[in-house]
């Protein structure tokens, strides 16, 4: 991986914090990766926050707001033409558009079913875990990654045990691998 990987962000892991936070923050200069999104996803995300987290409309609709004005870059357009001709899960055509479109070379998904390898070979395109994602980005640059953490927890005014203990809800694997490799013990925690 380098900065300029193009990785598509499926809604799945858009929606919980402080997963998402910490995806972006590894996305923020310098960065670890060049996320992407299509509206139609970033539609998805909206739609999830409200109906099943119970999220205001406005408070949902201000976070894709934030998300456009720091990552302008990110947002994917003149997918919809290619929509019809992805193979894989029907409800995920538009993600796979999106990263065909946008010629990223993977999506990160906690519905790796939904893109079959046979799927995803004709355009090149891998599909990993966030847990699996995270590890990846950490060993390209162990120092950044842990420094974004730290000011990821500081930010946010947790020490970072705390954030861990938050972030291993969602990435419990990352955590585990992150922590063996710090010398962390969340035990206490």
């Amino acid at each position: 991986m380098r900065a300029d990987y193009r990785v598509v962000l499926d809604a799945c892991v858009l929606i919980p914090m402080p997963l998402a936070d910490t995806l972006l923050r590894m996305a923020e200069a310098p960065r670890l990766y060049l996320p992407k999104w299509s509206q139609t996803i970033m539609e998805e995300v909206t739609r999830n926050l409200i109906a099943k987290w119970g999220m205001a409309p406005e408070k949902a609709h201000r976070r894709v707001e934030e998300l456009r004005r720091h990552f302008p870059e990110a947002w994917v357009e003149g997918s919809e033409p290619i929509i019809g001709v992805m193979t894989n899960d029907p409800g995920d055509h538009h993600v796979l558009a999106a990263a065909v479109r946008s010629h990223s070379e993977l999506i990160v998904t906690y519905n790796r079913r939904h893109f079959p390898a046979a799927s995803l070979q004709p355009w090149e395109i891998d599909v990993r875990a966030p847990s699996a994602f995270l590890r990846g980005l950490y060993d390209l640059d162990p120092g950044l990654f842990a420094g974004k953490l730290h000011e990821q927890a500081a930010k946010i005014e947790v020490p970072l045990p705390r954030l861990l203990h938050s972030l291993a809800k969602n990435v419990p694997g990352f955590v585990d691998y992150f922590c063996e490799e710090q010398g962390i013990d969340l035990a206490g925690e």
